[in-house]
């Protein structure tokens, strides 16, 4: 009964672990020092090439904007896309790397934007993958259209993204596990309404690490946005850095790599494992969130 106890115990173990318990497989199309293919180069749209980040994840987009593909037993999750100009480019990096584009099975997304969700529904479409939206980014990436309530909503105006098709959203704090890792999704609308921060366990060896895919959590609007109005967003750009901030958090990345200095840390020449980084990550936002919030209300608006 013992020895029955045992095994069935080291069963559930081996399929609950971390999907990446085996040896790590070489990719001879990844680069080992991103920061020098990058270096002086940081356009939305300029080509890098794809990197390894930790364990089974696996950095794909850009010099400038952040996409994550994670293996798993059951497929490839993405995570982002970029600019739509950057889809052909996030493309040939999953090739590169030997994968075949049909194994892409899942797409989640940071925030409902086009310079982040712009090449989500070209990339859907050429690799079949099946979108998830995060808490509140179903109707935007459905659309196409942008919040009205963002405070950059007359500049995304002028940027229409393609409708995705969205099988489902997550909750706040909801998880969807593909293929033994589990994604868990945060609402974090510090930058947008349907700002979401995801975080995932993966392992190198012995040594397993949680990434944090936290979201921008700059407080950016368009011109004649006032924040000092909108008491209600200011709640909401509250709660977002403290669930930023709150985050498990051993290794952090952002949407803009350079947002959390992700290129050096990834080649060797900073730490990539930074504990605390999230919080730090937040409280530096907060304290440009005040200094914004202070300038308001030294400036008398003009009546219209």
């Amino acid at each position: 009964m013992f020895g029955r106890l045992v095994l069935a115990g080291a069963l559930a173990a081996a399929l609950t672990a971390p999907a990446l318990a085996q040896p790590l497989l070489p990719r001879p199309g990844a680069t080992r020092n991103i920061a020098a293919a990058c270096a002086g180069k940081d356009g939305w749209a300029d080509p890098a090439p794809p990197a390894r980040l930790y364990g089974n994840t696996w950095y794909v987009g850009t010099c400038g904007i952040t996409s994550l593909l994670v293996e798993t037993q059951a497929g490839l999750v993405l995570l982002d896309g970029g600019v739509p100009e950057a889809a052909p480019l996030v493309l040939e990096n999953i090739r590169k790397l030997g994968f075949s584009l049909r194994l892409v099975r899942w797409i989640l997304v940071s925030h409902e934007h086009w310079d982040h969700a712009g090449a989500v529904a070209a990339i859907q479409r050429a690799t079949g993958a099946k979108v998830i939206a995060g808490p509140y980014q179903f109707n935007a990436l459905v659309s196409g259209k942008h919040s009205p309530e963002d405070p950059q909503a007359d500049l995304l105006a002028k940027n229409p993204m393609q409708p995705a098709a969205v099988s489902f959203a997550v909750r706040d704090r909801g998880r969807h596990t593909v293929g033994g890792v589990s994604f868990t999704a945060y609402a974090t609308p510090a930058h947008s309404p349907g700002s979401t921060s995801w975080t995932w366990r993966t392992c190198e060896g012995a040594v397993c690490r949680t990434i944090a895919y936290a979201d921008s959590a700059s407080t950016i609007s368009a011109d004649g946005y006032r924040f000092t109005d909108h008491p209600k967003r200011i709640g909401e750009v509250r709660s977002g850095l403290s669930a930023i901030g709150s985050l498990p958090c051993d290794i952090i990345v952002t949407p803009h790599p350079s947002a959390s200095d992700l290129f050096p840390r990834m080649s060797g020449a900073k730490q990539l494992v930074q504990f605390g980084a999230c919080r730090s990550y937040a409280d530096a936002a907060g304290k440009r969130f005040d200094a914004r919030l202070a300038s308001e209300k030294l400036v008398v608006p003009v009546k219209k």
